[in-house]
């Protein structure tokens, strides 16, 4: 479990990622040594992955987005096994969930264009043996799109 304190310093990295350790032990209400123990700690148990710049899709280049229903055909560990590593590999692929339901997994995938979605589909899911079926949903308008979780 989560103490408070992590709670707090945990949602001010989640908004502002690029503080100092003097701003987040103010902000928190920490000394600076503290809140830098508590930030190292939070890393070193794997609560905190990484940092990273949230970055404009679409002014970027990736015009594209769309989530992709697919279900395998069997699902012994040779075909799951492969669908999962061949996914993982691509960065198109911004996330795959392993879900319930109709489809057995869900992706968001995003690409420069229609014409790149269709090579990515044809040159790459269409060949990994063991898919059923692959659906899309093409992303008309992103409404929310966020990362941070709800402390």
């Amino acid at each position: 479990m989560v103490e408070d304190q992590d709670v707090r310093i945990l949602a001010h990295l989640q908004k502002d990622g690029r503080a100092t350790n003097q701003q987040l032990a103010d902000e928190v209400g920490m000394s600076t040594s503290a809140c830098w123990r508590r930030v190292r700690a939070l890393e070193d148990s794997g609560i905190i992955r990484g940092y990273a710049a949230l970055i404009a899709r679409e002014q970027a280049g990736f015009a594209m987005s769309a989530i992709l229903h697919v279900s395998l055909e069997r699902h012994d560990a040779k075909f799951v096994d492969e669908f999962v590593s061949r996914v993982t590999t691509r960065r198109e692929v911004l996330e795959c969930f392993a879900t319930t339901g109709d489809a057995d997994y869900h992706l968001r995938v995003v690409v420069q264009d229609m014409a790149a979605y269709n090579r990515f589909l044809d040159e790459f899911m269409f060949r990994i043996p063991g898919i059923r079926y692959v659906r899309s949903n093409v992303v008309l308008k992103e409404i929310k799109t966020s990362v941070a979780l709800p402390f």
